[in-house]
């Protein structure tokens, strides 16, 4: 579901709390994860990199986009399966000055699919985070286009599209 949240490992932690301090701003142009890119797979990338502490390399899929009417505001989603390939999640770095209590909402195909929490804010932008079940994941597979939605105001949501293709084959490739 898309508003569960679970336990998972330190190291998949602290890889994805490297990529997100790696982003380096919300803008267009900027966003740059750090970690080498493994592979494409559409508009998905593969990145890899080991973070401090780490027995071996941690990867993620990873697309970094903007609001087609507000080039000043993007996101970052990032996927990945936990050290013991148990969890599958879906973090996603939002802009300062989102409306915490909103939530950040989904929408797949225009299909409604809910909203997440968010989780924590860093200096460089907002966490939300999702397990992922398999469910959510064969939505991704098989749409065209995701929307997030962030909210400035309650009132005021902006939708943020994203391109699903080649999610389900770097899904897939995600070691």
């Amino acid at each position: 579901m898309f508003l569960s949240r679970s336990i998972w490992s330190v190291r998949a932690a602290a890889f994805v709390v490297a990529v997100i301090a790696g982003l380096s701003c919300i803008c267009p142009g900027a966003v740059q994860a750090q970690g080498v890119v493994k592979t494409v797979h559409g508009d998905w990338q593969i990145r890899c990199d080991t973070p401090p502490g780490a027995q071996g390399e941690q990867c993620a899929l990873i697309q970094s986009v903007t609001a087609e009417d507000r080039p000043n505001v993007g996101l970052s989603v990032i996927v990945l399966k936990t050290a013991d390939q148990k969890t599958r999640l879906l973090r996603v770095l939002a802009p300062l000055g989102v409306l915490l209590p909103s939530g950040l909402g989904l929408k797949i195909d225009n299909a409604d699919i809910g909203r997440a929490g968010f989780v924590r804010c860093l200096p460089n932008g907002c966490v939300a985070e999702v397990v992922m079940d398999d469910n959510l994941i064969q939505k991704l597979r098989t749409g065209q286009s995701a929307t997030f939605i962030i909210f400035q105001t309650p009132e005021e949501g902006i939708g943020i599209p994203l391109s699903l293709k080649g999610f389900g084959d770097g899904y897939d490739k995600l070691p």
